[in-house]
């Protein structure tokens, strides 16, 4: 997941903790995200991405801003994890650390958003929010809505892997390629004194 974070490694907007609500004014920013209705990325404590989700669901009530915040959600997908030879669906996270807000940008939203309890600050360029592009917003909910689950193997090209299952079994091999979409992977086995390309399921192997 570290290459995916990796894309939402913009600046993080954090003003010194002596600022105060009225410090920070939208009204001397510039660009199509004054006023205007964007998806934004705002950074978290890792491990608290769902309780800032519901703590921010909880202040828009209470603060009758569902005018100006109209949701908060934790993206995350399917995935197919292999441990001790058996499949098993799970929901990860995207991007551990973040969580994405639909909301229109002004002095009292930001001041919630920016203030609820292990909010880091909002991802931007110098001192304001920098809204998602639509390609990125698509991308990240194409994987969110997506109906088949991903595989999740701990496995790269390169590695030593033992097969455990099939013809081949108790063989040792060195993985050259990885089929994720399919579950499966292609390796090289010494066979009578030469090396043979061999393409297997994840379940028939385990890394050495």
């Amino acid at each position: 997941m570290d290459k995916n974070k990796n894309k939402l490694d913009k600046t993080v907007v954090q003003p010194e903790e002596k600022e105060i609500r009225t410090s920070f004014s939208l009204s001397k920013s510039s660009g199509k995200q004054l006023g205007e209705r964007h998806w934004y990325v705002i950074h978290t404590y890792s491990g608290f991405e769902e309780q800032v989700r519901d703590s921010l669901k909880q202040r828009v009530e209470s603060l009758n801003l569902d005018n100006k915040i109209f949701d908060i959600i934790v993206p995350k997908e399917k995935q197919i994890e292999i441990k001790n030879g058996k499949r098993k669906v799970v929901e990860r996270r995207i991007f551990p650390g973040y969580v994405m807000i639909d909301m229109i940008v002004d002095d009292e939203s930001w001041f919630v958003v920016r203030n609820t309890p292990n909010v880091t600050g909002f991802i931007g360029m110098g001192i304001r929010p920098t809204p998602m592009s639509d390609e990125e917003l698509k991308k990240v909910m194409k994987r969110v809505s997506a109906e088949e689950p991903q595989f999740e193997v701990d496995l790269r090209v390169d590695d030593l892997v033992k097969v455990t299952d099939g013809p081949l079994k108790n063989f040792e091999a060195k993985v050259i390629e990885i089929d994720e979409s399919r579950g499966r992977v292609k390796v090289l086995i010494s066979m009578f004194g030469r090396e043979t390309p061999a393409t297997l399921d994840f379940l028939q192997v385990k890394k050495v």
